[in-house]
């Protein structure tokens, strides 16, 4: 396998960072602490790259906090000069991983994304309930929604939580020998506290996001090479795998588990993982996706509701809300939701 070397001078050139400051402002200009940091752009730049360059650089103290939309998620978030090193990191090395990542890991890289699972899995979908007599009998029964097939729908338990730094760095040694950058990521991971030292990602992070595809990327191998499931695809720590046979997801689940368990030290969530028919509907990246059209999922629902109950109680500004409700319909639009916008959009303007 090819290793790369040599790399640790491109992380800290003026033009790397420079480009790096540009994508860790976008949609933060208006920021207080982006305000505060370019008011003194070129020195800071420069101060940021003596640290790398004399490998004096340490990040400062993570800020956490609680967001609840509705659901309650613990967030540490990184200081701005901080994102700007993480963005720095990301443009050399993303390249280099992304030449080996497969097809369908579909969080957090250019060109995929939400909608790009969104329609593979109805492409998988189709492919395994679409054949022969089956699909004579379910355009028979097209009104009922009859799907033949089956979906494993798995869900990695506390999984920023409990990645191993140290698994993580050997998969990462794998193709960058270069210490100095591996020095560099090990500055990132330990400036994250964890009651198990060690383990662990902050979520909010974009290394978090782009660390987290490359430690499961070796359970995109084993499930595609080891397995050969056709039809698999990941976004973050959730999966979809599926065949039309019942019993042979039956068979790697357990595979997959033992698999989590011994090489990556995760398991699968005990609630969250089950084998389920294609014909009752798969929830899977906001939707819940029936033979034949698309519902938004109730947490995305609950969680538009909740942020109108926050406009109306003035917990929110119109502009905050705006932005929210149009990132929010511009997705609902790939699903059957034209009633569901409408009556959201009486709530809004109702008095």
């Amino acid at each position: 396998m090819k290793t790369y070397n040599q790399l640790y001078e491109e992380i800290y050139s003026m033009n790397n960072l420079a480009n790096a400051w540009k994508e860790a402002r976008k949609g933060k200009t208006k920021k207080i602490y982006v305000i505060e940091f370019e008011k003194e752009l070129r020195k800071n730049l420069l101060e940021l790259r003596r640290e790398l360059l004399t490998q004096t650089y340490k990040p400062k103290p993570l800020v956490t906090f609680i967001v609840r939309d509705p659901k309650s998620r613990v967030i540490s978030k990184s200081a701005f000069r901080d994102r700007i090193v993480h963005h720095a990191l990301v443009r050399i090395i993303e390249p280099i991983f992304e030449k080996i990542f497969i097809y369908d890991s579909c969080a957090n890289r250019k060109g995929k994304g939400n909608l790009f699972a969104l329609n593979r899995f109805v492409k998988f979908k189709r492919k395994v309930s679409e054949s022969g007599d089956c699909l004579r009998i379910m355009e028979k029964f097209r009104n009922n929604n009859l799907v033949f097939g089956y979906c494993l729908k798995a869900d990695i338990r506390h999984y920023f939580q409990e990645v191993n730094q140290e698994i993580l760095l050997k998969i990462i040694k794998r193709k960058i020998a270069d210490e100095k950058v591996i020095w560099l990521i090990k500055q990132i991971l330990n400036n994250y506290f964890s009651e198990k030292q060690g383990t662990g990602m902050p979520l909010g992070n974009l290394t978090s996001q782009f660390f987290a595809n490359i430690y499961l990327n070796e359970l995109d191998y084993f499930v595609k090479h080891k397995l050969k499931a056709k039809h698999y695809i990941r976004y973050v720590d959730d999966f979809v795998i599926l065949h039309k046979s019942k019993i042979q997801l039956g068979i790697w689940k357990e595979q997959i588990e033992e698999f989590l368990k011994n090489e990556l030290t995760l398991e699968l969530h005990p609630d969250k993982s089950k084998i389920l028919n294609l014909s009752g509907g798969i929830d899977f990246v906001g939707f819940r996706n029936l033979y034949y059209f698309k519902l938004l999922r109730e947490r995305n629902i609950r969680k538009m509701n909740h942020k109108i109950t926050q406009l109306k109680n003035g917990e929110t500004s119109e502009e905050k809300f705006k932005a929210s409700f149009n990132g929010w319909n511009a997705y609902a639009k790939w699903g059957d939701s034209y009633r569901l916008k409408k009556n959201l959009l009486n709530k809004i303007t109702l008095n």
